[in-house]
C-alpha cells in the first residue's frame, strides 16, 4: 500500500481533533504546528501540496522594505522577526541575499533617502543581516555590468533572503513534519460538504484521482484555503469580520542575465514606479513581479503581461540582445490572497497598490471554525503559532510548544551527513559548471533522509546518475520521491517535489530519455497514463507562449 492510500485510510471514518483543508503554506504550518503539540490532525487539499498561490511565490522571504512606505511598522517588524527566525531554523535553506536597488533620476526616491530608508529598515529587523550600503552610478555599473547606468543616479543594497529551491518543496516540508508527528495528510481530496452535527464536524470526502468518497470527523475545522478560504466558509457557515481580495503576480523564467555575481537580486522601479526583480534560480533568472487587480483566483500570464516584463526589464539591462518570449523557459503566475475588512467597498488605485500582505486569523465559536486569511511565506511560522492558540482556544489541548515542528536537523546531525559524504567523496560524482555541491542539496532537500540517499547510492552507484541530463535529479531521488513524498501526477514532482518545470526549456524536457524513465519509477504501470496526462496538460502552456 502507498503512503497515499494508507493516509486516506487513517482519514476515512477517523475522529480527530482538528481538520486542516487546504495544504498550501497557511496549511502546512498549521498541520505542523498542531500535530507537533499533540493534537490528532488530518490534513487534505483538493489539489497537490502547495499547489496552487504557494507554487507561484517570488521564492523570497522578506520583511516587507516596501511596507515602509505606508508607515506599517509593526508588520515590518513582525515580518523581519519572522525572516530572522526562518534564517535561523532553515540554514540550508533559506540564505541571506542582497537586493541591489536601482535608482534612475525619475525614480520615487533619491539614494541617499532610500539609504536611510535601508538603515531604518535594517533597524527594525534587529540588525538580523549585513548592513546596507549606498551606491552612485558608477559603484552601480562596476557592481553589476549588466545594468544600464545610463539613466541611474545611484543605488541602495538592502538585505533579506530566499529560498535556495522551489517554494513548494518548502511547504512539504511541513507537510512532512505533521505526518512524522502523527498526522494524517492526503493531496487530491477534495471536501464534498460538511456538516455540524453536536460536538463534532462530519466531513464527506472525495478522493479525486480514483473517485472514491470517504467520510472523517472532528471536532475542529481550519479553513486555510488560501484564495478560497471564503467559498469555504460560506460552505461551513463561518463568519469573518474579514474577506479576501486579488492580486495577480507572474513572473518569467529566463537564462541567467547578471553578468558578475549571481548571489542577489537586482531591483528596478518599472513604468508604474512599482518595484519589480531579477532574482537569482541556480542557472536562471526570474523576472517579476507584476500587480494586477482581478476578480478571481484563475489566473493566467497574457502576452500583454509577458511583454510588459520584456519591455520593463530590457530598458533597465544592458544586454547582448534584447529578451524575446522565445527566451522565456517557464511562466509563474498566481493571485495574492489579500486581506480587506468586510463592508470594505471597491479600492482605489491607491489603496490597492498599498494592501499588504499581512494575515488575519478568526475564529467562529459557534462553528468551531479557525479561518486563516491573507499572509505569505515570510510569515508562516507565526501563523502556525496563532492558529494553535485559536484551536486550544475552541477546547482542543495542546502539549507545550517545544517549537519541534519545524526547522532543520541538529547541527551534529548535519555535520554526521557530510562527514559520511565526503568519504565516500559523493561531490566527485557531478562536473557540471555553475551548480552547486551535491552534498548542499541532497541536506537540504532531505535532511536526515539524505542519510538513506546515500545508502542507496553507496549500494548502487547507478543511484547517484542524473535521470534527466540538466535537470540535476538523482535516480535515487526518484525512488525517494515514490515512496515518501506522494507523488500523484508528473506535474507534482515535475513542478512542485523538484522545479525541473521552471528550469529546463519544454522541449529538453519532452525530448529528453529520462522522461519516461522517471515516470516509470514514479508509477510502475500506469506511467503511460500519467506520461499521457502531463503531457496534455503542457499544451496549451506551451501554446500561450
Amino acid at each position: 500500500m502507498s503512503l497515499r492510500s494508507a493516509n486516506i485510510e487513517r482519514i476515512d471514518g477517523g475522529f480527530f481533533d482538528v481538520l486542516v483543508v487546504g495544504a498550501g503554506i497557511n496549511g502546512a504550518v498549521s498541520a505542523a504546528s498542531l500535530a507537533g503539540r499533540g493534537a490528532s490532525v488530518a490534513l487534505v487539499d483538493r489539489g497537490d501540496f502547495g499547489a496552487f498561490t504557494s507554487q507561484e511565490s517570488s521564492n523570497l522571504v522578506w520583511g516587507g522594505f516596501k511596507y515602509l512606505e505606508n508607515y506599517e511598522l509593526p508588520l515590518v517588524y513582525g515580518l523581519c522577526k519572522s525572516r530572522n527566525r526562518l534564517m535561523k531554523a532553515y540554514p540550508g535553506n533559506i540564505k541571506e541575499i542582497g537586493f541591489l536597488a536601482s535608482l534612475t533620476y525619475d525614480a520615487p526616491y533619491k539614494p541617499w533617502f532610500a539609504g536611510l530608508g535601508a538603515t531604518a529598515y535594517w533597524g527594525i529587523g534587529m540588525f538580523g543581516t549585513k548592513r546596507p550600503r549606498v551606491f552612485d552610478a558608477k559603484e552601480v555599473k562596476a557592481e553589476e555590468p549588466a545594468i544600464d547606468t545610463t539613466n541611474v543616479r545611484g543605488a541602495i543594497q538592502y538585505q533579506d533572503a530566499f529560498l535556495v529551491d522551489n517554494d513548494s518543496r518548502f511547504v512539504f516540508s511541513f507537510v512532512r513534519s505533521a505526518l512524522e508527528a502523527g498526522a494524517a495528510v492526503a493531496n487530491y481530496v477534495e471536501v464534498v460538504s460538511a456538516e455540524r452535527i453536536g460536538d463534532r464536524w462530519v466531513a464527506h470526502l472525495r478522493d479525486t484521482d480514483t473517485g472514491a468518497e470517504i467520510t472523517t470527523s472532528a471536532r475542529v475545522l481550519v479553513n486555510a484555503g488560501g484564495p478560497f478560504a471564503d467559498d469555504l466558509n460560506e460552505q461551513f457557515g463561518a463568519h469573518t469580520e474579514h474577506r479576501i481580495v486579488y492580486s495577480k503576480g507572474i513572473h518569467l523564467v529566463v537564462p541567467r542575465l547578471t553578468t558578475t555575481r549571481h548571489d542577489r537580486v537586482l531591483a528596478f522601479f518599472d513604468d508604474t514606479q512599482r518595484l519589480f526583480y531579477v532574482i537569482p534560480m541556480g542557472r536562471r533568472s526570474v523576472i517579476g513581479t507584476t500587480d494586477t487587480r482581478v476578480d478571481t483566483p484563475y489566473t493566467e500570464v497574457t502576452a500583454e503581461d509577458r511583454q510588459f516584463l520584456l519591455d520593463q526589464i530590457n530598458a533597465r539591462l544592458d544586454l547582448d540582445a534584447p529578451l524575446t518570449v522565445d527566451d522565456v523557459i517557464a511562466e509563474r503566475c498566481g493571485v495574492r490572497p489579500l486581506v480587506v475588512t468586510r463592508g470594505h467597498g471597491d479600492q482605489t488605485d491607491v489603496d490597492w497598490t498599498s494592501l499588504s500582505r499581512k494575515h488575519e486569523i478568526e475564529r467562529d465559536d459557534d462553528r468551531a471554525v479557525v479561518s486563516v486569511l491573507g499572509g505569505k511565506l515570510t510569515d508562516c511560522l507565526n501563523v502556525g503559532e496563532e492558529v494553535a492558540d485559536e484551536v486550544q482556544a475552541l477546547g482542543i489541548p495542546l502539549e507545550k510548544d517545544l517549537h519541534s515542528w519545524y526547522g532543520e536537523p541538529a547541527a551534529q546531525t548535519r555535520a554526521e551527513f557530510y562527514r559520511q559524504a565526503r568519504l565516500m567523496r559523493l561531490d566527485s560524482l557531478r562536473s557540471k559548471p555553475d551548480t552547486e555541491p551535491l552534498s548542499d542539496r541532497l541536506w537540504r532537500r532531505y535532511g536526515r533522509r539524505a542519510f538513506d540517499l546515500l545508502e542507496a547510492i553507496r549500494a548502487d552507484p547507478a543511484m547517484g546518475e542524473d535521470v534527466m541530463g540538466s535537470a540535476d535529479y538523482l535516480r535515487a531521488e526518484l525512488y525517494t520521491a515514490a515512496e515518501a513524498e506522494m507523488v500523484v501526477t508528473l506535474d507534482d514532482f515535475m513542478r512542485r517535489r523538484s522545479k525541473i518545470d521552471l528550469v529546463v526549456p519544454d522541449a529538453d524536457i519532452d525530448d529528453s530519455e529520462g522522461l519516461r524513465e522517471v515516470a516509470t519509477i514514479l508509477f510502475g504501470d500506469d506511467a503511460e497514463r500519467r506520461l499521457a496526462d502531463y503531457r496534455a496538460a503542457k499544451r496549451p502552456r506551451q501554446g500561450a507562449q
